[in-house]
């Protein structure tokens, strides 16, 4: 049972929101106590701002009653960092109504709007002006869990994360008085300061809650060319990927890897995907590269497709190349394909899924290594690996069988959490959480591999900023809450 909040509480909240600001009914309350990837908990209300000004008034309230608040935007994460916990103490702060302000600077190519946005509502409007806001996902979160999160997507090699693209970030921290900050600002260009806007990106809205935003926008593409290529061994990703830029420079948008188990079962469960495959026989591993340009065609230009060929025969004809295949196709299909690896790993079993980064040269290593080793510690789960190549990124997928006998140890997936990590960073220098940011899920490894200092730095951040409970997450050097 969830906790029951105080009725001068509730009074105050639908004071401030509105009754259809307020939710308590259980059966209403469901959509946002369920995460995107199995974690679910008990939220004792959800409160539905509409502006910046009643998220200042509500977070008053919840910090001078001791009130527990988890922000929720899209609530598409995979780590438990926006769900509540299982005690039912929490309230639920969604950005779901938070979608109103939307001003376009279409000269100086930004975007000023509010956090409760999706990102494919945002480019549906930004199409016409001819532009975009280029994190590329398979899912459609909310500008403010964007933002919280970092994420990055499939053309990160061309345009970067989260944190690259905004420009100010308007914050509300929990704080007795709700404070808002403005941080930061139209201006590409100013130092007259810390930038205190990198303080709330990333870090998964523990130090305040973001309801605003300016972002910086790109030129749509309008030409494109895509290809898959098969490498000649996993030894020879880390060379294709650098002989395709010496040879394509800027004009390479995307380098997306695809594990043999990712795309089979992305073509089992997705009907509407062509197998592409002379045979229908799957490769061990593909990359699909795109190169692109915002520039409309000129008379007398080589075509992308054209360029793209050409390249892909030079390498092809090297004494050793790092090919054994490739063929280029419609941007449309086969990005089709990269963006059903989600979906269909998702019906491979139970998923226990890592969000794992590191240098570009091992990550085709990694994979290789631990899933060989997870082969044999681990008979019948299969490792449906994909990922961003081009930036270090790899979704190292796990799929345990729903009725295998490892679901009644009860260390099983603690012992193999800690297997994954404990090679990610210890053995091959990468990160824990490459986009995903930290919530429940890896808080303990937070606290394993982050150093004191570090956690020092933080804890004083957050007593600065937001000492109030905000968020899944504890960075500070303090015993974990988990409530």
């Amino acid at each position: 049972m969830a906790h029951t909040l105080d009725q001068t509480v509730l009074d105050a909240f639908e004071a401030i929101l509105g009754s259809a600001g307020v939710i308590t009914a259980e059966a209403d309350r469901r959509p946002y106590e369920t995460g995107a990837r199995y974690d679910a908990g008990r939220a004792a209300a959800v409160l539905r701002p509409r502006s910046t000004a009643e998220v200042s008034a509500v977070l008053a309230v919840c910090v001078r009653d001791g009130i527990a608040v988890i922000p929720q935007a899209g609530n598409t994460g995979l780590v438990s960092g926006s769900t509540p916990s299982a005690a039912g103490g929490d309230v639920v702060l969604s950005l779901d109504r938070l979608a109103r302000r939307f001003d376009l600077d279409p000269v100086n190519r930004s975007l000023r709007l509010d956090a409760g946005f999706r990102l494919s509502d945002v480019n549906r409007m930004l199409e016409p002006h001819g532009l975009f806001f280029p994190i590329d996902l398979s899912a459609d979160p909310r500008i403010g869990g964007m933002i919280a999160t970092n994420t990055g997507g499939s053309r990160f090699l061309r345009y970067g994360d989260v944190r690259r693209n905004v420009l100010s970030l308007t914050v509300v921290l929990a704080d007795g008085d709700g404070t808002i900050l403005q941080l930061g600002s139209d201006l590409r260009k100013n130092n007259t300061g810390v930038d205190w806007k990198q303080v709330f990106i990333g870090t998964s809205g523990a130090f305040g809650i973001v309801t605003e935003a300016t972002l910086s926008l790109e030129r749509l593409p309008r030409q494109s060319a895509t290809a898959y290529l098969v490498p000649s061994g996993p030894e020879a990703v880390p060379l294709l990927l650098a002989q395709m830029e010496e040879r394509l420079g800027s004009l390479l948008s995307a380098f997306e890897g695809m594990s043999r188990n990712a795309v089979a079962a992305a073509l089992d469960h997705v009907p509407s995907l062509k197998n592409p495959f002379r045979g229908g026989e799957i490769p061990d591993y593909l990359i699909l590269a795109e190169i692109s340009r915002t520039s409309a065609p000129r008379e007398g230009e080589e075509p992308l497709s054209d360029m793209l060929e050409a390249v892909l025969a030079e390498i092809w004809e090297q004494a050793e190349a790092p090919l054994a295949d490739a063929f280029v196709g419609p941007p449309e299909e086969m990005w089709a394909l990269r963006h059903a690896l989600s979906e269909g790993v998702k019906h491979k079993g139970r998923l226990i899924a890592f969000d794992l980064s590191f240098r570009r040269g091992d990550v085709t290593a990694f994979c290789a290594t631990l899933g060989a080793e997870i082969a044999e510690a681990f008979p019948g789960i299969a490792v449906c690996d994909f990922g961003h190549i081009g930036d270090g990124g790899v979704h190292f997928n796990l799929a345990v069988p729903k009725d295998s006998p490892l679901w009644s140890d009860p260390g099983f997936e603690a012992r193999l959490r800690d297997r994954v990590f404990e090679a990610t960073v210890e053995r091959f220098g990468g990160s824990f959480s490459a986009e995903h940011a930290i919530g429940r899920k890896n808080q303990s490894y937070y606290d394993r591999y982050t150093p004191e200092t570090i956690k020092a730095m933080a804890e004083g951040l957050k007593a600065m900023t937001s000492p109030g409970t905000l968020g899944s997450v504890r960075f500070g050097r303090a015993a974990v809450d988990n409530r």
